[in-house]
């Protein structure tokens, strides 16, 4: 049985050693794929240990990331995100609107009575011409560290990424392997997340006010690395929102909405939002929210691959759910929809 990081309103988040799956011996590794893929069915969300990304890379890079977000609002903003196509640059605050919602017009009510409060960087595989990555000036000290820092920071979520595609596959009951021919360009996105001190009042006068809306994730899995502050709530199978409270040392993974069409709904894709922060205990009651920190790494297929549904998730006689899609146009049409 594996460990439960979250247990109420009936929704049961595993906590696995992965070290299990990575070294373990042929029993072990296929027990900790089953446990990976039960709780991506019910739940749509895991947190794994053991990784295999060591604690000290991990907060480096939350270093880096902080020092990113400190810098001048012109040098950021000289970065901009440029295009769904593209998906990297720099977010300022209020421009993006995480939602459930697919017709813009919405979108735009929606982001102008309660704007995300955030700011990001995306970043993507370094090389793509035609889809530059927006780096900070690489000729001082800082920028050349912060992207080398980065993009090696993301060839090792990569590699997770790809180790979990093969757990998922172990425990579908197809070739490990099967899922690699999608992984391997690494058409992904590095997700670099700063939530500014937020006054209590904010989110007191405005009850839809949130730090990111509720929505789920796009693509196949999201790495989440969770700084201690909080705040991360997964919808419980009750409709209620369950704080997913940050555990030293483990990554949150869920599963998104193109593994679902993938898997013919055998695996779930779970609302989920970030809110005010609980308080801590023994807390100083104070006026304002202290910012909060995340890294997201968002996993997709290959750009160029169809996606149609996994044969063996459908049962015998019957017919997918979901029609095939490009993962790359599909992504760019979620994400239009975003910004």
């Amino acid at each position: 049985m594996a460990s439960t990081a979250v247990e109420k309103d009936n929704l049961f988040i595993p906590l696995i050693d992965f070290s299990q799956f990575l070294h373990g011996d042929s029993t072990s590794k296929n027990k900790a794929a089953s446990q990976i893929l039960d709780g991506f069915q019910h739940a749509g969300f895991i947190y794994l240990k053991n990784h295999g990304i060591s604690s000290s890379s991990v907060s480096a890079q939350f270093a880096q990331s902080a020092a990113f977000f400190s810098r001048p609002q012109s040098e950021k903003d000289a970065l901009e995100w440029y295009s769904a196509r593209a998906n990297r640059g720099y977010t300022a605050h209020g421009r993006e609107k995480v939602t459930q919602l697919a017709d813009k017009e919405d979108v735009e009510a929606l982001r102008l009575a309660a704007p995300d409060l955030k700011e990001s960087l995306e970043i993507g595989r370094d090389d793509e011409e035609d889809c530059p990555n927006m780096w900070p000036s690489v000729e001082d000290e800082a920028g050349r560290v912060f992207k080398e820092k980065s993009l090696a920071f993301f060839e090792e979520c990569k590699g997770l990424h790809m180790q979990v595609m093969r757990a998922i596959a172990v425990g579908l009951g197809i070739e490990e392997g099967w899922f690699d021919k999608y992984t391997d360009r690494g058409d992904n996105t590095l997700r670099l997340l700063h939530y500014p001190p937020v006054r209590k009042e904010v989110f007191q006068k405005n009850k839809l006010q949130v730090r990111a809306g509720e929505h789920t994730d796009y693509g196949s899995i999201t790495l989440l690395f969770q700084d201690s502050r909080g705040g991360l709530q997964v919808q419980s199978p009750n409709g209620t929102f369950v704080d997913a409270t940050p555990i030293p040392d483990t990554i949150v993974i869920n599963a998104g909405d193109l593994l679902t069409r993938w898997s013919n709904d055998n695996i779930k894709s779970t609302k989920h939002r970030v809110v005010e922060p609980p308080p801590k205990p023994n807390q100083a009651t104070g006026e304002e929210h202290p910012a909060r920190y995340s890294i997201a790494y968002f996993c997709n297929p290959n750009f160029d691959k169809q996606i149609d549904v996994i044969p063996s998730t459908c049962r015998e006689g019957e017919k997918p759910k979901y029609e095939g899609v490009n993962s790359g146009d599909y992504l760019v049409k979620r994400l239009t929809a975003t910004y």
